[in-house]
């Protein structure tokens, strides 16, 4: 069995030695073969002798890519096409692997009908936990956990294969296509929806999946993302990312001006809690901050949907 492991990064030198170390210390099993390629998405700092530098310590285990196309889609497609083994892996460069990641791996492909896993990322905070962040918007942060059990990734899953912690048979790849360049957060923005589009092509194409809860990473909360700006913008910038996939699908529920009707009732809950919020301090502070949160997702959607200029969907 031979693993590509890609790590899409842009000036996180020092993030990137963390995530190389978990991955070259971690045991391999058996009958499995990785290596590991780092795409360097046209980074201003030290990448890439970061990356010479454990090349030479490690000859044979590691690659550097270069992409000039600035986006993490352009990244991991680079890292994609310039990979051949049979499975194919994704690391963010602010991620760790735990010591078994290889070993849920090997198990969970040798069974031959997977087309593709994922696993949970628990977060490792800079401080205090914050009390006014909702767990149900800990994606924002790169916080995920579906749980203590092994399921399928179907329409029973509360959430998506995130394209930080998964590995994807390259022949299921290859069927479905690569990553939706006009998705994806680059320097100028934090445009999401990459894995989203990616994910319901998987199920669309057939491909069994599975959430493996032993397929740990550990992700590197930075300070800058605990703010309430950030997840505002986060979230506003996620909704622009379904509003630009609404354009190119249509979903089996009711719609109003363009949008699914449900999201107007959430948001409608979201102005009526911040209006309220300016005369009576909130009981519950994180269900009131979600209910917030839930009306930027919709001006986002909504946005995106009518207004956003982007470039045209494959």
């Amino acid at each position: 069995m031979k693993l590509d492991v890609i790590i899409p990064t842009y000036n996180r030198a020092e993030g990137v030695k963390q995530t190389l170390d978990s991955l070259l210390a971690a045991e391999v099993p058996a009958g499995m073969q990785v290596l590991i390629t780092v795409v360097d998405n046209n980074s201003r700092d030290d990448t890439p002798k970061v990356v010479d530098d454990y090349a030479r310590r490690f000859p044979g285990r590691l690659n550097y890519v270069f992409e000039k196309k600035q986006g993490r889609s352009q990244a991991l497609n680079a890292g994609i096409a310039a990979t051949s083994y049979e499975l194919v892996g994704m690391i963010d460069d602010d991620e760790e692997i735990e010591a078994g990641w290889y070993r849920m791996v090997y198990e969970a492909f040798s069974q031959s009908d997977v087309g593709f896993v994922g696993g949970p990322y628990v977060p490792r905070w800079p401080g205090e936990f914050p009390g006014w962040l909702p767990p149900a918007y800990g994606g924002v942060v790169g916080w995920v956990d579906g749980g203590s059990e092994r399921v399928p990734f179907d329409e029973n899953y509360s959430g998506i294969l995130m394209g930080g912690n998964a590995v994807i048979k390259r022949t299921v790849l290859d069927a479905v296509g690569p990553y939706a360049t006009w998705l994806g957060r680059t320097d100028k923005h934090l445009l999401s929806g990459e894995d989203e589009d990616m994910y319901h092509r998987l199920l669309n194409a057939g491909a069994k999946g599975f959430y493996l809860p032993g397929m740990i990473i550990y992700h590197k909360i930075s300070p800058a993302r605990l703010t309430k700006k950030y997840f505002r913008s986060w979230c506003f910038w996620r909704g622009v990312s379904l509003g630009l996939l609404e354009r190119t699908r249509k979903q089996a529920c009711p719609y109003l001006l363009g949008v699914p009707r449900w999201h107007y009732r959430t948001a409608a809950r979201g102005l009526l809690t911040g209006v309220a919020s300016l005369f009576v301090q909130p009981k519950e502070e994180r269900e009131a901050f979600a209910t917030e949160l839930a009306l930027w997702d919709f001006l986002g959607l909504f946005y995106g949907k009518h207004f956003h200029r982007a470039a045209s969907p494959r």
